[in-house]
């Protein structure tokens, strides 16, 4: 068993009014941030994509295994056969793999089976989970609370991202086992999200949609 090293605490602890005013700050700057489906070609320094992966790196995880692999994008050859697979998933699923009822859930939206955000982004972020992983020795180990774990660490990655000024969309085409092999990823890995990222394109316009009130979704107890 790994003996149970501590270390101190990095804690900056703030007066109540900074506290509220950042908390304030911090609620407005998320509210601005939309899904968006419709993107420029204008490129986005790898300096702020990887910046945003490591902050998700820094997200918690069961046992603090940090069961991710974030897979950065940018080769358009490589966007484009990943376009390819995303559509060809896409055409079965709106075909009639959904069902009726999801499709009904969909149509607000606006979505169907062509994905040109694919190859227009500067990025995609194709997002794995690691269902199990290997100790120094080699030996298969089991990983616990990876969705959830992976979830986590995937809203840092989308807030990091809206903080640094870029648009994003989190895609997810139903099987993702395409993703694998184009991405060279291991049978332990699981595509959850496939992230699209950039700059969102003049004249962009998305769905008049709104969020629940914090009473429809809190309860203080």
């Amino acid at each position: 068993m790994n003996a149970y090293v501590t270390m101190p605490l990095a804690f900056e602890g703030l007066p109540e009014a900074e506290m509220k005013a950042r908390a304030a700050q911090f609620l407005e700057t998320m509210r601005k941030r939309r899904t968006v489906r419709d993107y420029s070609d204008k490129p986005v320094p790898r300096e702020v994509i990887e910046a945003a992966v490591a902050t998700a790196g820094t997200a918690p995880s069961g046992a603090n295994q940090q069961p991710w692999t974030f897979v950065c994008i940018s080769d358009p050859e490589l966007k484009r056969k990943i376009r390819e697979g995303a559509e060809e998933e896409e055409r079965v699923f709106y075909a009639g793999r959904a069902g009726d009822e999801w499709l009904g859930a969909l149509a607000h939206l606006g979505t169907d089976e062509h994905k040109p955000f694919l190859d227009t982004a500067p990025w995609l972020i194709a997002i794995f989970a690691q269902r199990w992983g290997y100790d120094a020795e080699g030996r298969k180990v089991k990983h616990y609370y990876v969705p959830e774990s992976v979830g986590i660490a995937a809203g840092f990655l989308i807030a990091s991202l809206h903080q640094a000024g870029l648009a994003t969309l989190t895609h997810t085409p139903a099987p993702m086992n395409f993703l694998n092999q184009l991405c060279g990823r291991p049978d332990n890995e699981k595509a959850l999200i496939l992230l699209v990222v950039g700059y969102p394109a003049e004249g962009c316009v998305v769905p008049a949609i709104g969020k629940k009130p914090l009473e429809e979704i809190a309860s203080f107890l």
